[in-house]
């Protein structure tokens, strides 16, 4: 997806010198690029390295809608905003192009955001299917995930799947990243030049035993004991019949956020906790 700014925006400004050795002053523009990107915790999968408990998991769905990516400066004053939407399904390997801004002021852009929100009628596919977009349309759903998750217990192996589908909308504010080895608010706009920028979304969040410390540790195994029914499968609403404080495993630190006292709640506020900025960098989320 390809937009243009609007004419309110000044092209190329050109003032004459009035004193000798005072050359033109040229503002310029430039164009900022945005992908985005799953990783191959998403693209190949979450080794038991790299879970507290053994466990390993491997995504074969992981649908989710971009739309809303706004460019913008400290002054409010928006300089591209995306129209539409896009449903990415990010097992399907490498990154996925989202939308470029041409023709913005060369300067800083530092209010950059994005949303993850349900997907609608017009809603366009990169990866994902008609028949993933009718699943994400009739639950009104930004994210939706289907996953295995495996662990050998000395007997064999032991499968665990997840087929999760969540609604809530995310606006992703304040966005900032490390560009050319600093952290940067935004991006920055050269006269002629590209900015190349990665909405990058973390499939391992989903895991963590903590919606805010950073010494969060990724865990499966209170996952797969909410298990009541033993039937190899983890739905949300068994999540929900578990209690935050009743997991051994814990705790599971809640930090700030409030009315958050089961596990289904707990992994639902870490939905909303997926997307970042080239890479590492942070944004701020919020509601609708």
């Amino acid at each position: 997806m390809r937009i243009t700014k609007g004419p309110w925006v000044a092209a190329a400004t050109l003032a004459a010198a009035a004193l000798a050795g005072c050359g033109e002053d040229e503002a310029g523009a430039g164009s900022v690029a945005f992908s985005t990107w799953g990783e191959e915790y998403i693209e190949q999968e979450i080794p038991a390295a790299d879970l507290a408990d053994g466990w390993s998991i491997q995504y074969e769905k992981f649908l989710f809608v971009v739309r809303n990516v706004t460019v913008a400066d400290r002054e409010g004053n928006v300089g591209a905003r995306m129209q539409g939407s896009i449903l990415f399904d990010h097992t399907k390997a490498g990154a996925k192009p989202v939308v470029t801004f041409d023709d913005l002021e060369a300067k800083p852009w530092e209010a950059v955001s994005y949303e993850i929100g349900p997907a609608d009628a017009d809603t366009a596919l990169d990866g994902a299917t008609e028949e993933d977009k009718a699943l994400m349309l009739a639950a009104g759903a930004s994210v939706h995930i289907e996953a295995i998750a495996r662990k050998s217990d000395g007997g064999g192996e032991v499968e665990k799947r997840l087929d999760w589908t969540f609604s809530l909308a995310t606006r992703y504010a304040d966005c900032k990243g490390d560009r050319a080895g600093k952290e940067t608010d935004g991006v920055l706009v050269t006269n002629g030049g590209t900015d190349d920028v990665e909405l990058t979304i973390h499939g391992d969040h989903f895991f963590y035993d903590d919606l805010q410390a950073a010494t969060a540790a990724r865990r499966f195994a209170p996952i797969a004991a909410a298990d009541a029914d033993d039937d190899g499968a983890v739905t949300l609403e068994e999540l929900a019949a578990v209690r935050l404080v009743a997991i051994e495993e814990g705790p599971y630190g809640t930090g700030s956020a409030g009315n958050i006292n089961d596990l289904g709640a707990f992994v639902a506020a870490l939905s909303r906790t997926l997307g970042h900025f080239r890479g590492e960098g942070e944004c701020v989320s919020e509601g609708p």
